[in-house]
């Protein structure tokens, strides 16, 4: 691990003389505001569940155990009492200072939007959406948590889905080619909280040919030999120490 303020100093140069900087993050991003990583040590899938978290969160198993799809659903995934951290933060800080393009996330929990940031591409959807299979009609992420049982359109009494990609679900094509186009068009791309395990999400950082890449996570990942400046700490921590 190196010196991290000698870290801090070359991320702030890279910042500071790049203006098409896309942030492109991962659960880790929302950790620090006290949201369970799914694959970490003390996450989702090494929770014990009468079925596997994987197995839960599916297409198949939605459409035919939706009862107990819901009971999972929100007592681990929706959750709604919870804050942005400094590096959401200090993204929508350098969106709105004219430097970050866009932000590219895997997660669904909308801390990015709550903190400020506007153009956000949400790769498995978002919590805060929530549609009736029948007529269409939105319903928030409130309506969802307080239903009892199976939550049910309030317009038709159809059945209300999480807009959030479940598995053997495909990601929506309008959100990959903003996010792709976003990517390519990057002269700095600076990803964060993520392992780059879960594809096809973790692809498109292939899109990327710009100047700078920087990679900030925990742990190591497949990226961090082309990358041009590798940080092993908490992003919350590295973003609280930059400034726009």
């Amino acid at each position: 691990m190196g010196n991290i303020n000698e870290e801090v100093s070359k991320l702030q140069e890279i910042i500071d003389t790049h203006k098409r900087i896309v942030f492109f993050g991962g659960a880790g991003v929302s950790t620090e505001s006290g949201i369970p990583d799914f694959r970490s040590q003390d996450g989702l899938y090494n929770q014990q569940y009468k079925y596997p978290p994987e197995t839960i969160i599916s297409h198949s198993f939605f459409v035919r155990n939706t009862e107990e799809f819901y009971r999972f659903y929100k007592d681990k995934m929706l959750i709604l009492d919870v804050e942005p951290n400094a590096a959401h933060r200090k993204l929508a800080e350098l969106e709105q200072a004219g430097k970050l393009t866009a932000v590219v996330t895997q997660n669904i929990d909308g801390l990015h939007q709550k903190a400020g940031s506007k153009t956000v591409f949400e790769l498995h959807g978002s919590i805060h959406r929530n549609y009736c299979t029948k007529c269409g009609e939105f319903h928030d992420a409130d309506y969802i948590k307080h239903s009892a049982g199976v939550p049910r359109c309030r317009k038709c009494g159809g059945l209300v889905k999480p807009d959030v990609v479940l598995y053997e679900e495909g990601l929506d094509q309008a959100v990959i080619n903003g996010a792709v186009s976003a990517i390519r068009q990057a002269d700095c791309l600076i990803i964060g909280g993520t392992s780059l395990v879960v594809y096809p999400a973790a692809g498109l950082v292939d899109y990327f040919s710009g100047d700078k890449l920087v990679l900030i996570n925990k742990s190591a990942t497949s990226r961090d030999r082309s990358a041009d400046l590798v940080i092993s700490d908490a992003i919350g921590e590295v973003f609280s120490r930059i400034h726009c």
